[in-house]
């Protein structure tokens, strides 16, 4: 049994940012991480990935990338690199290979149990992430043999998919790029669509992370938000990185060919229903699209910006089939393989605390579990918009490493 002050799960971008703060703050402190650095970045993404976000907005603590153009986006296999140089460069204290089996609570703290050991730390900071296990509907396990059903998660690229019809099922960001990526490779890809937030890559001339980051929309904080709960349910943007700065969304891939159907609702045997809802939502997408570039507009006018911007204008609004399918027999159609790219859910099955809401979410207040000395790190809109991205876990590690040290010292610690 060993014991530390301060315990990490996790070693990919939240637990490295929060291993730099606690370093900071002379608190000892270990990472536990399941497989290797940045684990998940090097085994659970698909060959051509580049980040959504610039280089400038892909920044952790204490670590200037000076090698990289600011207005890039980098590659996967850059984006390994970047994670491995970083836990290099502050050290951290990163024990690989160990899997993290329970954690419980005692009378100073928490007791962890892993396949290498057990600790007893004063403070724990959960940075596992929460796409842990892909959400795949019940009736997903009823397609008929011979067809592949994969994750987004397990794709990797058009040449480990069998020949044939795909059907890929979610329209954010995994899922538009996969379609893009296989139709253009030469396959008859459907893509199913629901909820989603289109977004330009550009407005303006100028990129719409950069906008948005100006206009302080990223700083947004939970505080300033109707509904919490939905805001953090909301799926990623429809965008791509990549030199051409190009949109990616439902008007660009019919372009190519891709086929645009509802919501999957069910499936029977060889027969897939889809929801009737395909013009509704696509037309409340565009409308909260168009929403936020008033917003910009007003923000670049307001700031005397926009003299230095491309006039304002209208985005082409998202056409939709005049008879969208609404059912598809998959053989008829040859589909031959089915991509879940319908998001993730968290997994705590090895987290023996009463910490989780009904639906398996952690109960939290900025980062900041009920329990005390128990922290969050690394979820969606944790404490401001940004916080799901690189360079938001920057600011979310210094609040609860600041909180965590205030803890250890016996003071009363106000929410992160």
């Amino acid at each position: 049994m060993q014991r530390i002050t301060a315990l990490i799960i996790g070693a990919g971008q939240a637990g490295l940012a929060m291993s730099y703060c606690l370093s900071r703050k002379n608190i000892d402190h270990i990472v536990l991480e399941r497989g290797h650095v940045a684990n998940a970045w090097r085994t659970e993404r698909w060959d051509s990935l580049r980040l959504l976000t610039p280089n400038w907005q892909s920044r952790l603590p204490g670590f200037d990338d000076e090698e990289s153009n600011p207005d890039e986006f980098k590659t996967l296999s850059q984006t390994v690199r970047y994670f491995d140089a970083y836990a290099r460069k502050i050290d951290a204290p990163v024990k690989t290979g160990t899997k993290v089996l329970n954690v419980s609570r005692i009378d100073n703290g928490y007791c962890v149990k892993t396949d290498q050991g057990d600790w007893l730390c004063r403070t724990l900071v959960l940075a596992s992430g929460t796409m842990n296990t892909p959400s795949i509907p019940a009736f997903g396990k009823q397609l008929p043999s011979g067809t592949r059903s994969l994750s987004s998660r397990e794709y990797r690229n058009p040449g480990e998919i069998e020949d044939g019809g795909v059907l890929v099922v979610g329209p954010s960001a995994s899922g538009v790029q996969i379609a893009q990526e296989l139709q253009l490779a030469g396959r008859d890809v459907t893509l199913s669509v629901g909820e989603h937030v289109r977004m330009p890559r550009t407005y303006r001339g100028r990129d719409i992370m950069w906008l948005m980051d100006q206009a302080g929309i990223f700083d947004t904080t939970i505080h300033e938000v109707d509904d919490l709960a939905r805001v953090r349910r909301l799926p990623s943007m429809q965008l791509i990185g990549g030199p051409s700065r190009s949109t990616i969304g439902l008007n660009s891939l019919q372009s190519i060919g891709v086929d645009i159907v509802g919501r999957t609702m069910a499936m029977q045997d060889n027969r897939v229903q889809f929801s009737g809802s395909l013009s509704n939502v696509c037309h409340l997408a565009d409308l909260k699209m168009n929403r936020l570039l008033r917003v910009l507009d007003d923000w670049a006018e307001f700031t005397g910006l926009s003299a230095d911007l491309d006039p304002r204008y209208d985005l082409r609004p998202t056409c939709v089939p005049d008879a969208p399918d609404l059912s598809m027999d998959l053989q008829d159609r040859g589909i031959k393989t089915v991509i879940w790219a319908s998001g993730f859910r968290p997994d705590y099955s090895w987290l023996d605390l009463p910490v989780l809401d009904r639906h398996g979410h952690l109960r939290h207040d900025g980062g900041v579990l009920e329990l005390p000395g128990l922290y969050a790190l690394g979820l969606a809109f944790m404490r401001k918009r940004k916080s799901g991205f690189i360079d938001g876990v920057g600011d979310d590690a210094h609040a609860l490493s600041t909180h965590l040290a205030t803890f250890l010292a016996g003071g009363v610690a106000r929410a992160a």
